[in-house]
């Protein structure tokens, strides 16, 4: 049985500056044909777990396209959505006759002339492999779901935690769906419930822990195959913007029909009462100017908004202005997006001293850049943290301390959320030094730093990102939804 396998994917902030062109892709991941390496990454999982199948069973033969993933960013360039998608195709009828196709996908890709990339791609598909061969996707659950993707498809799942600790076992989920359906086990059946709502949707905390923990009881129970949360991307301006429960039936929509429904309906009860508690910078600053009095584990702030993983410019240095004038002296900031700041720093060498401009350099939405007097005290090229297996590059890379103090910033070439803290320990920053660390991240931190952290906030600083749907003004969005409209 021949499979076909690729991956296409970033996730577009439709608000962001930040242009997205080819040098994105190349700089964050690209592997062409079979050249995928053993680690996963966030939407490439699927094709690892379909080499693994291939090496166990003769029977199974995998045909591996292009893999690519760009930083959430702006707009793709249309250009280059359409040369990707077409190099993708241009494998997959190379690869025919197949029995099955199965990507990972994100799923908010957005280029400048199509809205619905993904579904531009499944439709294609679907049209080259005719009707009778199976199609399934991953997706990010902060993703779009589109009548498109849903009519071109056999299967779709994303992942169901955030942070997204699952992304490996949702890939190994749709490879046994897409193997089933290939060979005649299993007949899937998709239904979609709107919630006609959009909201935040943490799993490491009730009421979300429980929701999750009930799709998982009931998935793969009385014919029901699969059931996912898509939460929606408040940032992309697209028509079908918002959060929708997707289930997988065998044979049986109307019961898949039914689930959605009823599983959308409990979701809809729980609105407004499932984003994480927030703070302001002034009650951060507050909290943290006490923290000493806590030594032995950190106090981490998460700049929510500032992050690179929502297509931001991770370059935001209100927390920093804020914590230094509060008199925070041992802190370690992760990460300032500053390609030109890292450069200087490398070309200034280990243990240089050196005025430098820091951060602050985007757009006004960057705030002012920090300037002083800095030691080099850590380079890298590139650096790099980890994301359960995956390995992100943060290209480029130093930390600076400033002068009279222990602040140390790491400043990155390739945009990118802080995930996990040997992000720090990988550059000579032990994090249990430090009062407070401060991190460029929504919510995937958190399952690396909550073992660490004596406490953690998340800080909204506001005007960095489209984070209030009542005030962001959509042209696109095709319906009412919650809290846009109380309905």
């Amino acid at each position: 049985m021949r499979i076909f396998t690729a991956s296409l994917a970033t996730e577009t902030n439709t608000f962001s500056p930040i242009p997205t062109d080819l040098a994105s892709f190349k700089s964050a991941f690209y592997a062409g044909p079979g050249a995928h390496p053993d680690r996963p990454t966030l939407c490439s999982a699927v094709m690892l777990a379909l080499r693994r199948r291939a090496a166990a069973d003769p029977a199974l033969t995998v045909i591996e396209g292009t893999a690519t993933w760009a930083e959430p960013g702006g707009p793709v360039r249309q250009d280059v959505f359409e040369s990707l998608r077409d190099e993708i195709l241009a494998q997959l009828q190379a690869a025919m006759p197949i029995k099955a196709v199965v990507y990972g996908l994100h799923g908010a890709m957005v280029a400048r002339e199509t809205l619905d990339c993904e579904g531009d791609l499944l439709q294609r598909t679907r049209e080259i492999v005719g009707p009778d061969v199976v199609i399934a996707a991953e997706l990010d659950p902060h993703s779009h779901l589109t009548a498109r993707r849903v009519a071109a498809c056999d299967i779709l799942a994303a992942f169901l935690e955030f942070p997204h600790t699952d992304f490996e076992a949702r890939a190994e989920h749709v490879v046994d769906l897409a193997l089933a359906a290939a060979r005649g086990q299993i007949a899937p059946r998709l239904s979609v419930f709107d919630c006609r709502m959009i909201d935040i949707f943490p799993t490491n905390r009730e009421p979300m822990r429980g929701f999750v923990d009930t799709i998982k009881r009931l998935q793969g129970q009385n014919g029901i195959l699969s059931i996912s949360l898509i939460h929606g991307f408040m940032a992309g301006d697209v028509p079908e913007m918002g959060t929708q429960v997707l289930v997988v039936s065998d044979r049986d929509k109307p019961a898949g029909d039914r689930l959605a429904k009823a599983l959308g309906q409990r979701l809809i009860a729980k609105r407004g009462t499932t984003k994480m508690p927030t703070l302001d910078v002034a009650q951060c600053l507050e909290l943290a100017q006490h923290w000493k009095a806590h030594r032995g584990a950190p106090l981490v702030i998460a700049d929510i908004w500032d992050n690179p993983g929502g297509g931001t410019a991770g370059d935001n240095t209100a927390l920093l202005h804020g914590l230094m004038q509060a008199g925070v002296e041992r802190m370690a900031v992760s990460t300032l997006w500053d390609p030109m700041a890292a450069r200087h720093a490398h070309g200034a060498g280990l243990h240089a001293r050196l005025p430098m401009r820091i951060g602050g350099k985007t757009g006004p939405s960057s705030g002012q850049p920090m300037d002083a007097e800095v030691e080099v005290r850590a380079l890298a090229d590139p650096g790099w943290q980890s994301f359960e297996n995956s390995r992100v590059s943060l290209g480029l890379t130093a930390v600076v301390r400033i002068l009279g103090s222990e602040i140390d910033i790491v400043l990155n070439s390739n945009r990118t959320q802080t995930f996990h803290p040997d992000l720090l320990t990988n550059l000579g920053i032990e994090p249990q030094s430090k009062d407070v660390i401060v991190v460029k991240s929504t919510n995937h931190f958190y399952a690396g730093f909550a073992p660490i952290a004596g406490r953690i906030l998340y800080c909204e600083v506001e005007g960095v990102y489209p984070n209030r749907p009542e005030r962001t003004r959509y042209r696109h969005l095709d319906r009412p939804l919650w809290p846009m409209e109380e309905k």
